[in-house]
């Protein structure tokens, strides 16, 4: 295939030369939360039907230590010393174990590496690895920089979602834990295509964190706190991730001069099987084109895109020289994001 460089040939390429995971503990079954649950109308929406496990993470295991443990493959592969030189260092994590600072000076830290760039990024939810290599790329674009980290670590499934009064609740079975992890360098070995991020400040503000009572987060009392949902939000998210993900999709497949049905392989968020069928039926893909990791991890949020790169990766099925489509959507729809690469990661 030809692809058209939208960016002009003046800066320089950056690939995407590897990824790798991590899934913390044994899987848990649904059973966990079937003995809890309590009856609720929304337990029989499509948003909530359960996959059939997913990890949780140990209650004194931190973010950075899920970082670690995702990037260890990567220093299996390419060294130590590619990682303790990486230029640039860029963090999303889901639930800060710290409130008032990310966690990417600490990961700097215990890789060995001293970062020229450090950032912790929260807008980006589950569409956070596409902004993040969107980030990275502008970085080593437009420096002298020439390596990058991103990682992506979703950890709220264990601490929140098995608190006693939330594990009854609907949704509760759905997230998962797990971090996933990219290697981004400055040369055209497994280049970036094209990357579209796209904001929506009004759908901002539609997603709520709530105690259930008047308590803030941080004040002490009774109510724990949970993503709050009600049927006409849900409703509202469904038909916006519907339409947001396959649009700055196809938005990427136009600028690079191939149709939805002619990508290789379709990776995106995993938030539940109704959105993975719509979203490969609108590019006109049949499933097996789509990997799907949700019954095996649940909805990993911004882990979700490159644990399943990394699945595929490891299970051989990600064929160098094939174009790999990324995309997701964050929250209710406030961000939405898609990357075309070339691939040719290690594994």
């Amino acid at each position: 295939m030809n692809f058209f460089n939208p960016e002009g040939p003046g800066l320089p390429t950056v690939s995407l030369v590897d990824v790798a995971s991590y899934l913390p503990g044994e899987p848990v079954g649904t059973e966990y939360f079937t003995q809890y649950s309590r009856s609720d109308r929304m337990a029989k929406n499509v948003m909530f039907r359960s996959p059939k496990a997913r990890h949780h993470v140990a209650r004194d295991e931190t973010a950075v230590d899920m970082v670690e443990r995702a990037v260890a493959p990567l220093i299996e592969r390419h060294g130590a010393q590619a990682i303790t030189d990486i230029d640039v260092l860029i963090t999303h994590t889901q639930l800060p174990d710290n409130p008032v600072m990310g966690c990417g000076p600490e990961v700097a830290r215990r890789l060995g590496m001293k970062p020229r760039f450090a950032y912790d990024v929260h807008n980006g939810g589950c569409a956070a690895f596409v902004h993040m290599m969107a980030m990275a790329r502008m970085i080593l674009q437009t420096t002298d920089a020439r390596t990058a980290l991103i990682a992506a670590t979703q950890n709220c499934a264990g601490p929140v979602f098995t608190q006693t009064e939330i594990r009854k609740l609907a949704q509760a079975p759905v997230p998962g834990d797990g971090c996933g992890v990219g290697l981004l360098v400055k040369d055209d070995s497994a280049p970036i295509l094209d990357i579209e991020c796209r904001t929506y400040p009004e759908f901002a503000g539609d997603m709520e964190f709530s105690t259930n009572g008047e308590r803030k987060y941080w004040e002490p009392g009774e109510g724990q706190g949970c993503v709050s949902f009600t049927e006409s939000k849900i409703t509202k998210v469904f038909a916006r991730g519907n339409r947001l993900v396959p649009e700055v999709a196809l938005a990427v497949c136009d600028r690079i001069g191939v149709k939805g049905r002619d990508i290789d392989t379709f990776v995106t968020n995993q938030p539940n099987r109704l959105f993975l069928r719509n979203w490969h039926d609108a590019l006109e893909l049949p499933p097996e084109r789509h990997p799907d990791t949700f019954d095996q991890c649940g909805n990993l949020f911004a882990a979700g895109i490159p644990v399943t790169l990394d699945t595929e990766n490891r299970a051989g099925r990600l064929r160098n020289g094939s174009v790999v489509l990324l995309s997701a959507f964050a929250h209710a729809g406030d961000f939405a994001g898609a990357a075309a690469v070339r691939w040719g990661a290690a594994r």
